[in-house]
């Protein structure tokens, strides 16, 4: 039996590769199939069930508050549009605003995830524009 924290690890890196191929189908002009994506992602990365549920859990959750996801994102990050930013970067921010506002993720584990992913799939500034942007949007959070 895989370690939890290992596998919500696998199942974010899971969801990020999900979210980058519907990012670049949508790019392309092309209708983006989720659950097509979910099944090809999920069966690449030998994912066990418990670890395909969160992925999936996740990937959904984006799709469904991404509007609002992205807003927040736009309005944090200074001087970037959305449609600007490196396709990683954007989705592990969507990851990363979706784990702070929808789930009971802890914010210090969201962000960290959300940099683990930034570190592993990202360019070099990747994690310090991750880190910047999600710590804005959970300090609003915090805010009484």
């Amino acid at each position: 039996m895989s370690h939890p924290v290992a596998s919500r690890r696998r199942s974010r890196q899971a969801a990020l590769q999900v979210l980058y191929a519907l990012d670049v189908v949508a790019a392309k002009g092309g209708t983006p199939d989720v659950e097509e994506a979910l099944a090809a992602t999920c069966t690449h990365f030998e994912l066990p069930e418990g670890a395909r549920a969160f992925a999936k859990e996740l990937v959904h959750g984006v799709m469904e508050h991404r509007d609002t996801i992205d807003g927040e994102i736009e309005a944090h990050a200074t001087h970037w549009r959305l449609e600007r930013m490196a396709i990683v970067d954007r989705n592990v921010l969507r990851l990363g605003v979706y784990e702070l506002r929808f789930t009971g993720t802890a914010p210090e584990i969201a962000i960290d995830e959300a940099l683990e992913l930034a570190h592993r799939f990202g360019d070099d500034p990747s994690p310090r524009f991750v880190n910047g942007v999600l710590d804005a949007i959970a300090a609003l959070r915090e805010a009484p």
